[in-house]
C-alpha cells in the first residue's frame, strides 16, 4: 500500500489538465481529455466513485417527469446521452422496461402519459433503449400483480436503462488509464496558486503521510457536493437528499420496473436482480456532507408510498436488506420544491484554468465532460483530436466482475479490485466494486472473510484489519436516527 506510482508521476512534468473528484463527472473529464492526447492527472480525497456516483438510483433515463415540466432540451440531452452509452457500454446499460400507471382524480392522466412516451421515444431520435407501448387497465394488472386497482385506468410502458453506477466510473477511468491519464485516489486536494499560466496544486497523501506539488495548465473542480470548498471556487449549490431501499423481490415480485407516484412526485420499484430498489426521495439537505444517511422519516415514506401502490404487500422496516443515501449537488435555486430543481449543468472559467462543473446527473456525464474539455482545449491553445468518446467503445475488452449486477463472492475477484482497481480498505470492496454490502443480508459474515484475503492480499496486520472492520461496520448501519 506504500507503493503510489501514480502520485510520484503526477509531481513530474507540468500537466495539461488535473481533475479534481473521481466520481462520474471527474472521469469522464479524465477520458475525454486523455484521448484527445492531453497529459492528464485525477486525484479523489475519498474513494472513486465514494459520493453520489455510487448512490444513485443507478438509471440511466432521459427524465419522463421532466417532460411535464416542459423542459425538453434537458430530456433530448439526456436521451441522447442514454443510448449513447448503452452503445459505448452495452454492459453496463440495460434496456429496462417501466410501467407507469395512470389513475383518475390524479395529475398522472393516460392520454397524457401516451403523447408523453411517445414524445419521449422520438427524443432518442427514435432510437430508444425499446419501444414505447399503451396498456389498459386489465394489462396493467396482469402484467403487475398486487398492484392498487383504485381509480386505475391504464398505464404506458416505456424504456430506460439499467446501470451500476460505481462501475461505470471504474471502467471510465480503465479507459482513461489505458489512454495515458494518471489516476490516484485517497490523494487530498488541499491548495492551488496560479503563476502565470501555471496552477501549482498541493496533494495529500494520507498512505505514506506526505505531500505532493503537482503543476498543471488547467484545474477541473469536479468534486459534486465538495466542489464550494475550494478557494478559487464559484461554485453554488443546493444539496438535496435521495434515498433508497432494498429489499427481497420475493416480497414484491416485479418482472419489470414500476413508476410510484405521490402527487406530483415520482418513485421507482427497479429490479435489481433477486432484489428490489424502492425510492427515492428529494429532499433539501444540510448534514454532513459525507454522510449522508437513511433516516425514519426517510424510510416511513418509501414503505408508505410502496403500500398504497401494492396494498396487499405489507412491506415493513424487517423487510429492508440495506439502504443507501446520496446527495444531488444541483445548481443552486433557492426557491421551489427540490423535485422541481433543474438537473442542467453549468460550466464556469472562474480564474484563468480554473473550470467549475457542477449540475448534470449521471446520464450526462460524457456531454459534460465533453462541453468541458472543449472549453480546456482552447483555453490552452493546443492541437488536440476531436473528442471521440461517443464513438469509442468504453472496453476494449470486458475485465472480469463487470457488469450490472453483483460478482459472486470469491478470492479471486477481491483480489482482482485490489490489485487491478485501485481497492484500499474493505469498504472499498464491499460497497463500490461489487455491491456485495447492499445485495446481501449477510454482508456483516461476508465482510469479516473478505477481510481476510485482504489481509492477506494487502499485508495487514491484526491492528490494520480490526480497524477496518469497525470503519466499514461504522459506515454500514442501516438507518440513523
Amino acid at each position: 500500500m506504500s507503493d503510489r506510482p501514480a502520485l510520484a508521476r503526477l509531481s513530474g512534468d507540468v500537466l495539461d489538465v488535473l481533475v479534481i473528484g473521481g466520481g462520474i463527472v471527474g472521469s469522464g473529464v479524465a477520458r475525454d481529455a486523455a484521448m484527445r492526447g492531453l497529459r492528464v492527472g485525477l486525484v479523489d480525497r475519498r474513494d472513486f466513485a465514494f459520493g453520489t456516483s455510487s448512490r444513485s438510483s443507478r438509471l440511466l433515463h432521459g427524465g419522463l417527469r421532466y417532460l411535464a415540466q416542459g423542459r425538453i432540451g434537458l430530456v433530448r440531452e439526456a436521451s441522447v446521452e442514454k443510448v449513447t452509452i448503452h452503445r459505448i457500454a452495452p454492459h453496463l446499460a440495460q434496456p429496462l422496461p417501466f410501467v407507469f400507471p395512470a389513475r383518475s382524480g390524479t395529475p398522472w392522466k393516460l392520454w397524457k402519459l401516451r403523447v408523453g412516451v411517445k414524445l419521449y421515444d422520438l427524443l432518442c431520435s427514435g432510437r430508444n433503449l425499446g419501444r414505447s407501448t399503451s396498456l389498459g387497465p386489465q394489462e396493467a394488472l396482469q402484467l403487475v400483480p398486487g398492484l392498487n386497482r383504485d381509480g386505475l385506468t391504464g398505464a404506458v410502458r416505456y424504456f430506460d436503462g439499467l446501470t451500476n453506477d460505481a462501475r461505470l466510473v471504474l471502467d471510465t477511468l480503465h479507459s482513461a488509464e489505458t489512454h495515458g491519464a494518471l489516476l490516484c485516489n485517497y490523494a487530498s486536494f488541499e491548495s492551488g496558486t496560479r503563476s502565470g499560466d501555471v496552477w501549482t496544486c498541493r496533494v495529500h497523501d494520507p498512505v505514506t503521510d506526505t505531500t505532493a506539488s503537482i503543476r498543471a495548465r488547467a484545474v477541473v473542480n469536479a468534486a459534486g457536493a465538495w466542489a464550494p470548498l475550494f478557494p478559487a471556487s464559484r461554485v453554488r449549490l443546493r444539496l438535496t437528499k435521495g434515498v433508497h431501499l432494498v429489499i427481497d423481490r420475493e416480497r414484491l415480485p416485479l418482472a419489470e420496473a414500476l413508476v410510484m407516484t405521490e402527487g406530483k412526485r415520482l418513485l421507482f420499484a427497479i429490479p435489481w436482480g433477486h432484489r428490489l430498489i424502492l425510492g427515492t426521495t428529494d429532499t433539501d439537505y444540510t448534514g454532513p456532507i459525507d454522510a449522508p444517511a437513511c433516516d425514519r422519516e426517510d424510510l416511513a415514506y418509501i414503505l408508505q408510498v410502496v403500500n398504497a401502490t401494492f396494498p396487499g404487500a405489507h412491506i415493513t422496516p424487517e423487510d429492508v436488506i440495506s439502504t443507501w443515501a446520496g446527495l444531488r449537488p444541483l445548481v443552486a435555486d433557492s426557491s421551489g420544491n427540490p423535485s422541481d430543481i433543474s438537473r442542467r449543468h453549468e460550466i464556469h472559467m472562474t480564474e484563468p484554468g480554473w473550470f467549475d462543473i457542477t449540475g448534470g446527473k449521471l446520464t450526462t456525464y460524457r456531454l459534460m465532460a465533453e462541453q468541458a474539455v472543449d472549453r480546456i482545449v482552447t483555453r490552452l491553445g493546443v492541437s488536440a483530436a476531436p473528442c471521440h468518446t461517443a464513438d469509442e467503445p468504453l472496453l476494449l475488452q470486458t475485465p472480469p466482475f463487470s457488469g450490472i449486477l453483483p460478482p459472486p463472492v470469491c478470492r479471486e475477484a477481491v483480489e482482482h479490485f485490489c490489485r487491478s482497481e485501485w481497492a484500499m480498505h474493505l469498504e472499498d470492496v464491499m460497497v463500490r466494486r461489487t455491491g456485495w454490502r447492499h445485495y446481501h443480508r449477510e454482508h456483516d459474515q461476508i465482510a469479516s472473510q473478505v477481510l481476510q484475503w485482504m489481509r492477506h492480499i494487502l499485508g495487514w496486520d491484526s491492528a490494520a484489519a480490526d480497524q477496518e472492520l469497525t470503519l466499514y461496520r461504522k459506515g454500514s448501519c442501516l438507518l440513523r436516527p
